[in-house]
């Protein structure tokens, strides 16, 4: 784990500079063919003496339909950006040498060892060279240097996929078996169905000699996140070893000396999830981790920071405690004396300070801003950040300024004019305060009518923030203003507005949002008798439950929804989260019926609705809008359903993309574009 410099934490709260301000006017609005050209950056990692920045950048193969990501790095200075990578096939997870002239990263391109590799290369030049030659059925999820730089921590998840035959290039492919299931938590969405007892599980891999050997003695557990002791001699990681780990929630911190087959010793106690990456101490004594909710309320969880002796000698202690925000990505400052997070806090998210001795927090950075990842080496901190305007960037966090580093997306926001984003409040009919933002169309006339669109975010454990999107700017730029609002169950705003669904879904999230537009349509510049609505998951469920309870709205788009959740029930992912929330539906039939009402009230609903879906969904299936789709098919409501074929719950696959916009503007332009007359 990088740590932050200790430049970073003896600074007041800052406001952001003028780069981040919204940018001039433009040539042109945002077009599909724009969204195209936005390159997306991520997982930053400083070198370890400071002086280098790696980190990913994906951008959209038109012509072989993906998105193919490569390795780039950036001097401390911004002076030198260069690509590092160029394969046709896909580079993730840089991570640099513990000596920096390293710089190792995941690809599935061609080498001695087929599959998905750890590939290394001098970071002054010349030709990557494969370091792993793990079999094929044994998929790398995430991998760590020993400070030493002579053993890698491999975490493997083993399948039971078929290999070919070696030397035989023309080996018939193996018969299809059939798929044997006899686990309580049985699918996954992108992972399929979960067959056999196959575990994440952490191997040491001897550089010198290529051994490869299992870092500890369990046999089941999903083992993650590992992360070396600065001395090198133990491993912190995170592991459930309850008598079924599928029954349960709840993931524990351990510790094991950093050899082969060592008994792991359990530091945390807390029966709920106590995870994220461990952050060790520079001293080694102390770990800090984030610890959720109680196991009942997984599904809106606020992580809290946490600390616990690395040696077991005492019991861990929540150093956030005054801070009712969800926090991640914990990190020790180089003294040891402080803990940097990052606070998801109403509609942002910032780099904070948290204090060992009594928890004192101090928010580093101000601004409507979203942190999307951070690295510290050496003093040196670089910080991933998005805003209203800007997809994302890396910029240096020095000396008490942001300075950009990176501008892979500058020339084209140049010329993209841009819709206002703005922060809104409102009140919900129980008198609850609900916070949102409006996207307004590119030169927006406050005298004009705009037709306007509801757009709903998932999770719900989610929030909206300050971040680009791509999809409510291009909606703007078509004309309608796009509200956005976090309704109770989304994050950043505490832990009892989040829990406030519990068991209740479809209740006060609909009233929050049928408050919120209320609040627009007061504004003045809305026409509401043009207002649509439409989301993706956990929106797409609510746009059902909205347009079933309420007739304002003219056109709805639901993807990747649901409405007879007792469908759900075996067919999705989240069998869980059922039985600990709702109950199984034949203890508690009356509580099933009651949130799947838009699909027991479909002849409330009159709004003509398209529904969308992947057709290898396995967090919503596609079931639910198939439901749906035939519902009001039935009822004679206009209606659509598209399907796009080998597809998981997130739509990748960037002809896919494309189309899904170019269909939910068709959709909304035939039925909120012709002005209507009425009250406004």
């Amino acid at each position: 784990m990088t740590r932050f410099g200790l430049v970073l934490f003896c600074l007041a709260l800052f406001c952001l500079p003028p780069m981040f301000a919204q940018q001039a006017p433009g040539q042109h609005t945002v077009n599909l063919d724009d969204i195209a050209g936005i390159q997306g950056i991520g997982d930053p990692q400083v070198s370890p003496d400071g002086k280098w920045i790696a980190y990913t950048v994906s951008t959209t193969d038109t012509e072989n339909d993906k998105h193919p990501s490569n390795i780039w790095m950036v001097s401390w200075d911004g002076k030198q950006n260069v690509q590092l990578t160029y394969s046709l096939e896909s580079e993730s997870t840089p991570r640099w040498t513990p000596d920096g002239r390293g710089l190792t990263f995941l690809s599935s391109r061609s080498g001695p060892a087929k599959g998905s590799q750890i590939w290394e290369l001098d970071r002054r030049g010349g030709e990557a060279h494969q370091l792993t030659a793990v079999k094929e059925n044994q998929h790398i999820q995430d991998y760590s240097w020993s400070p030493d730089a002579k053993r890698l921590i491999l975490v493997l998840r083993e399948s039971d996929e078929a290999t070919p035959v070696a030397g035989k290039k023309d080996a018939p492919p193996e018969k299809p078996k059939p798929i044997v299931i006899d686990r309580y938590h049985f699918k996954q969405d992108e992972d399929g169905y979960i067959n056999g007892l196959h575990y994440a599980q952490m191997y040491l891999l001897d550089l010198a000699s290529k051994k490869l050997e299992r870092l500890t003695s369990f046999a089941k557990g999903d083992e993650s996140e590992p992360v070396w002791a600065p001395a090198g001699d133990r491993v912190a990681f995170v592991n459930n070893q309850d008598e079924d780990p599928d029954r349960s929630e709840h993931t524990d911190i351990w510790v094991v000396n950093a050899t082969p087959n060592s008994i792991p010793r359990r530091l945390t106690t807390y029966k709920g999830t106590n995870g994220g990456r461990p952050a060790w101490s520079p001293d080694g004594k102390y770990i800090a981790y984030v610890q959720g909710t109680e196991p009942a309320y997984t599904a809106y969880n606020m992580n809290r920071l946490a600390i616990i002796p690395s040696d077991g000698s005492a019991g861990a202690r929540i150093v956030s405690q005054g801070l009712d925000r969800a926090v991640t990505e914990p990190a020790f400052t180089v003294d040891g004396n402080g803990i940097v997070a990052i606070v998801e806090d109403d509609r942002s998210r910032y780099p904070a300070r948290f204090s060992m001795a009594d928890g004192t927090f101090e928010r580093l950075l101000g601004g409507q801003i979203t942190v999307q990842g951070q690295s510290s080496s050496a003093g040196h901190t670089a910080l991933l950040i998005s805003t209203d305007h800007d997809p994302g960037g890396l910029f240096a966090f020095d000396g008490g300024q942001l300075r950009k580093l990176t501008s892979h997306n500058d020339s084209l926001f140049a010329s993209l004019k841009l819709g206002e984003v703005r922060d809104f409040t409102s009140k919900s009919i129980d008198g609850t305060e609900v916070h949102g933002l409006l996207t307004l169309p590119p030169d927006f006339d406050l005298a004009k009518k705009y037709p306007a669109l509801l757009r709903i975010h998932g999770g719900p454990n989610g929030q909206d923030e300050h971040s680009f999107s791509a999809e409510h700017q291009f909606l703007a730029a078509h004309g309608y203003v796009v509200i956005s609002v976090n309704y109770r169950g989304s994050a950043g705003r505490g832990q009892k507005y989040q829990e406030s669904i519990f068991a209740d879904w479809g209740h006060h999230e609909v009233e929050d949002l049928l408050g919120a537009v209320d609040a627009v349509v007061g504004m003045g510049f809305v026409d509401r008798d043009r207002l649509g609505i439409g989301g993706w998951s956990y929106g797409g469920i609510l746009t059902d439950y909205a347009i079933a309870t309420d007739q304002r709205f003219k056109a709805a788009i639901s993807g990747a929804g649901s409405a007879n959740q007792i469908s759900m029930y075996g067919s999705d992912q989240y069998v869980f989260q059922y039985d600990h929330e709702l109950g199984p539906p034949w203890k508690n039939p009356d509580a099933w019926v009651k949130i799947s009402y838009p699909f027991f009230k479909a002849d409330r609903i009159h709004t003509p609705t398209l529904f969308l879906g992947g057709d290898q969904d396995f967090n919503v299936p596609v079931i639910g809008g198939e439901q749906m789709y035939q519902a009001l098919k039935t009822l004679q409501i206009p209606t659509e359903l598209v399907i796009y074929p080998g597809q998981h719950h997130g739509i990748s696959r960037p002809s896919f993309q494309r189309d899904r916009l170019e269909r939910y503007v068709a959709w909304y332009d035939k039925y909120l574009k012709v002005p209507t007359t009425g009250t406004n």
